[in-house]
């Protein structure tokens, strides 16, 4: 079987599950072709379903499902390249959204590790992966090392050395700067490096690395677009260092009232109107006193926003 590879280069959101505030925190699909279209209209061509800021491990089997499907449905309208987090559960269950995803036709699959019975070793994991991959053998399948949640620290750079050779979809690893380079010295340009953290693009993009993948896409995607120019040589390093800065002071302004994706979930509602709702339980919905708070902050950064609907 020919070599699948992940050629997809640039931005790609992580994009929030829209909740109804209501008992069970029920899907509120009804969002997502809105959602879709509006990353569009800020040129993000690239959209990952179901990871940590869409709260994939917090909803059932089902709803995982679900909520891949209407991303499946409105991409083909949009045109933009669709990535489906399907780690973080049983291994059957796993399996079994690798199938669901490469049925819908998805560009890609970025998995977790196992999460409790955690594989110790690289071979360990390519052997957890090489599984996932049979379920979906036609499909580019990424890594998504991420060992501060996971506690899933292995060689990454082992990982590429090896993992291409047992796995005919691996095809890269979502990671941060530090790990990025460990994976890079394997020198398999063959596979895909997307670095995650919002806060530190400044860093990948002097270091060359093209494609991210970052929570304030959602909201405040310009900053992103002039930094990969930095990367690509064409700004210089006080206009990287202005957007950098200017993406960190709007995260560090959401983050002061809560966690990551309990914060940025409303600031997503607050800065574009589209109504997010609630994180899952156990994650709070912020007081009416935090949202207020939040939203003069990010006024007094010069960003619109309305808290209309998230105060009802």
């Amino acid at each position: 079987m020919p070599k699948i590879h992940c050629t997809y280069e640039g931005l790609i959101a992580p994009v929030f599950t829209p909740l109804n505030n209501d008992k069970n925190q029920s899907l509120n699909l009804s969002v997502i072709p809105s959602y879709a279209k509006f990353l569009k209209s800020k040129n993000i061509n690239g959209i990952l379903v179901n990871g940590t800021t869409g709260e994939g491990t917090s909803l059932t089997i089902d709803e995982r499902k679900k909520v891949t499907e209407a991303w499946a449905t409105i991409v083909k309208e949009t045109n933009q390249y669709l990535m489906v987090q399907i780690g973080g559960a049983s291994i059957r269950d796993v399996k079994e959204l690798a199938e669901h995803a490469e049925s819908l036709g998805v560009n890609s699959i970025l998995c977790l590790p196992e999460l409790y019975f955690k594989p110790n070793t690289v071979d360990d994991l390519i052997e957890y992966l090489r599984l996932i991959g049979e379920s979906a053998p036609k499909t580019p399948l990424l890594y998504y090392d991420f060992p501060k949640a996971s506690m899933v620290n292995i060689n990454v750079e082992q990982l590429f050395k090896l993992g291409s050779e047992k796995i005919p979809t691996f095809s890269g690893i979502k990671t941060d700067l530090e790990r990025g380079l460990q994976a890079r010295r394997a020198n398999n340009t063959d596979l895909k490096i997307f670095l995650a953290g919002d806060m530190l693009m400044i860093g990948g993009c002097a270091a060359e690395f093209d494609s991210y993948i970052m929570t304030s896409l959602n909201f405040i995607a310009k900053p992103a677009f002039d930094l990969l120019e930095f990367g690509k040589g064409s700004n210089n390093l006080n206009n990287a260092r202005q957007n950098q800065n200017y993406i960190n002071k709007i995260n560090s302004a959401i983050t002061s009232y809560g966690t990551w994706v309990e914060t940025m979930k409303i600031a997503m509602s607050l800065i574009t109107n589209l109504y997010m709702g609630p994180p899952r339980a156990p994650l709070k919905f912020l007081t009416k006193e935090s949202i207020e708070a939040m939203d003069k902050d990010l006024t007094k950064i010069g960003l619109k926003t309305s808290k209309t609907m998230l105060l009802k």
